[in-house]
């Protein structure tokens, strides 16, 4: 075979879309919310549904493989990236859009080997947007090709992040301080639309042109990093640096030139990292 991870993504697109489906049938029922680290970090029983779902289907084809999913690490799983190929699971990115039905919720599934990310699966389930990347072949939505805008004026951009509850009052305001220093360059614009995920996708789509955060996870992540770089995107660390998927912080931008920009007026503040306990 050509490429051998490829009934691996074929298979994945299959059961996301099945999850998709699982997702927007909860959406028409009441929704359970229980609560993790802290009243703005939220699960639902969909959460959990979803990613046992995906999970279980993964597991009986490729019984070798290793996992990474959301809800498994905050039940106490390890979420340490090994050479094994590993699939790293959001099974709803957007938890707090689910909750409120605001309808950017998306199932993000990036699979890595030799800890290099081969493809990424980003489904938009309420849009029924199904963004794929395999290394090297493109990125897609809905098996229309896209790529970035291709913006090189951060003066013409606009950008997205995500904001929210911050119990130590120094990274609150850390976080607005980096949005006040963004607005004022200025740029066209700050959007929070609440999924990591479909944030990348909208880059690498090219309906934004840069997306920052500090904070976020490798599950919010992998989909994603692989869509962007296919796109023809750019993404690196914070401070500007290569981009490490454990590192919980990015940008993605739509050229170097802005991607650059923005690491330049980004402070970063204290958010751990997956791969070790905090």
């Amino acid at each position: 075979m050509d490429d051998p991870w490829m009934e691996c993504m074929d298979h994945c697109i299959a059961v996301t879309q099945e999850a998709g489906k699982m997702i927007r049938e909860a959406l028409q029922k009441d929704i359970s919310i229980k609560q993790k680290s802290s009243p703005v970090d939220l699960v639902t029983e969909t959460d959990q549904k979803v990613e046992n779902l995906i999970i279980s289907s993964i597991r009986e084809k490729y019984p070798t493989h290793s996992f990474i999913g959301e809800e498994s690490v905050a039940a106490g799983a390890p979420s340490i990236l090994t050479d094994d190929p590993t699939w790293i699971i959001d099974p709803i990115d957007g938890t707090t859009n689910f909750v409120h039905r605001f309808p950017f919720v998306s199932v993000s599934i990036g699979f890595t080997v030799n800890k290099e990310i081969e493809f990424g699966i980003v489904y938009s389930c309420i849009e029924d947007k199904m963004y794929t990347a395999r290394k090297g072949k493109g990125a897609f939505c809905n098996g229309v090709p896209i790529k970035v805008s291709g913006q090189k004026d951060i003066s013409q951009s606009l950008v997205l992040t995500e904001m929210g509850f911050k119990p130590d009052p120094k990274i609150f305001r850390a976080m607005m301080a980096n949005m006040e220093s963004i607005l004022t360059i200025p740029v066209h614009g700050i959007r929070a639309p609440g999924s990591a995920a479909v944030n990348m996708c909208l880059v690498a789509s090219g309906a934004a042109d840069a997306y920052y955060h500090i904070g976020i996870h490798c599950w919010d992540m992998a989909g994603g990093a692989a869509i962007i770089r296919e796109a023809g995107g750019v993404i690196m660390d914070i401070t500007g640096g290569p981009f490490d998927l454990m590192s919980r912080r990015l940008i993605t931008a739509s050229s170097e030139d802005i991607a650059k920009q923005l690491a330049q007026k980004i402070q970063p503040f204290p958010c751990g990292r997956d791969d070790t306990e905090n």
